[in-house]
């Protein structure tokens, strides 16, 4: 109820902030007061990122929102956006790299990014600790200058893989193959980045869950998820 002389924001701003404490009991603040955010809020998915849009006072929120609960709500919003891109995927158009019995990841990558240069590292480190993943890679080359060629070089190579580490380790030849399949696959490549919207790299699909960036600690929690399944026996 209103109190003699008090504002109507002022109540508003009262109880809003009352209801934090009551609903968000752990969570200590201080400061609080009203956002410049007015009207209603809306949802997009952009290039599997989750964004909040509030059109009548203009701003757009990069956030993630919690329920009553604890559960992030924009994680689980982003991952079945995933999923749902996933389905687009044609995996036999990918590079391959990896046993085949291993741990499926599929991975965007751009031979010029110094963080997908720092995940193949990973992997390799990885690999060594008896821990493989079977890599299904899709090159991203719009962004820097030299990325295409590098990308068209690995797949015209006669040993994919190989080519695949020595660029990405930096030794990078003097002269770049190039054919007409490779060409080919790096557009197809592209088709599929537009497809799913990617936008930034490195981008990880480990399951149906997507990982934007080189986030080693998720990466951690995946793998150690996949050490502790029962493999069925032969």
């Amino acid at each position: 109820m209103e109190t003699d002389g008090e504002q109507p924001l002022a109540t508003a701003a009262r109880e809003a902030q009352q209801a934090l404490r009551q609903t968000f009991t752990n969570l200590r603040f201080e400061d609080f007061g009203p956002a410049p955010v007015k009207g209603p809020l809306y949802q997009a998915n952009a290039g599997g990122r989750m964004l909040y849009f509030a059109p009548e006072s203009g701003h757009l929120l990069f956030a993630a929102v919690y329920d009553r609960n604890g559960v992030n709500v924009t994680a689980l919003a982003q991952d079945a956006g995933a999923r749902k891109r996933l389905k687009s995927i044609d995996p036999a158009s990918a590079l391959a790299i990896g046993p085949v019995d291993a741990p499926q990841v599929i991975e965007f990558t751009d031979p010029e990014c110094p963080y997908c240069q720092a995940l193949d590292r990973y992997w390799s480190t990885k690999a060594a600790e008896g821990k493989h993943v079977r890599r299904l890679i899709f090159f991203v080359s719009g962004v820097h200058a030299q990325a295409a060629a590098k990308a068209e070089h690995i797949l015209c190579a006669e040993d994919r893989a190989a080519a695949y580490e020595a660029i990405y380790s930096g030794n990078t030849p003097r002269t770049l193959i190039k054919c007409a399949d490779g060409a080919r696959d790096v557009a197809v490549h592209g088709e599929t980045v537009r497809r799913l919207g990617v936008s930034g790299t490195p981008t990880l699909f480990l399951g149906e869950k997507m990982i934007s960036g080189f986030q080693q600690a998720e990466i951690e929690a995946w793998l150690e998820e996949q050490s502790t399944k029962i493999k069925p026996s032969p």
